[in-house]
């Protein structure tokens, strides 16, 4: 028996709804990984070079002058002390701008210095603190490190409380000036091992785990 005309249209509709139904999810799923990748790898694209922070400490080397040598912190102020030179501001600068700094002000009182900065215990500006606030076992700001990803933010706060609701986490990352949001999956990634959930992470990125609804 031949259908009629009425219900090959109705069978045309639902075709086309079902195909329009499957070209939505396609492009939504396109959209949202075109989303996740730019978002994670755009500021991954621009050197990261660290700068440092009040609460650091710095050893600083001057070749040939062991008494001009010394180990300091870097004060509130963002200043330190070295001999022979009044304060300096450290923080904001990196160890090789801050090498040259007390180079400059060395050769007034030594022929040619050779000065090298480092940094033996890090803190960093506030801006480039990576900050966990929510349902981590221990929220707190930590220390941006070159290559630094979600799995490495996590160990450092020592994971998840068991009222988190890891799937539902979110990456707000400043990129020019605009605020971007990123969905996380940390129960993909602590609880299942899943490796594609694991996202790099930038100076001044805030990740904010909420609690489970039940």
């Amino acid at each position: 028996m031949k259908d009629g005309p009425g219900a090959l249209l109705s069978r045309h509709r639902r075709a086309w709804l079902l195909l329009a139904i499957l070209l939505t999810a396609v492009l939504g799923a396109c959209s949202q990984r075109n989303l996740a990748a730019d978002v994670a790898n755009q500021p991954a694209r621009e050197e990261q070079r660290y700068l440092i922070g009040p609460g650091d400490k710095l050893s600083i080397f001057v070749w040939q002058n062991p008494d001009l040598s010394v180990s300091v912190p870097v004060r509130p102020d963002g200043r330190i002390s070295v001999p022979l030179l009044q304060d300096i501001n450290a923080a904001q600068e990196t160890p090789e701008q801050l090498a040259s700094e007390i180079t400059k002000g060395l050769s007034k009182y030594i022929r040619e210095p050779i000065v090298t900065v480092t940094v033996t215990e890090f803190v960093g500006p506030y801006s480039q603190q990576v900050r966990v606030i929510g349902e981590a076992a221990d929220p707190k700001a930590i220390p941006y490190r070159t290559d630094m990803s979600v799995l490495d933010v996590m160990i450092s706060v020592g994971g998840l409380t068991k009222f988190a609701a890891g799937n539902r986490t979110v990456l707000v990352r400043t990129i020019e000036g605009k605020r971007t949001v990123l969905t996380v999956r940390l129960d993909d990634l602590l609880k299942d091992g899943d490796v594609t959930a694991n996202v790099p992470v930038m100076p001044g990125d805030v990740l904010v785990i909420p609690e489970s609804w039940f």
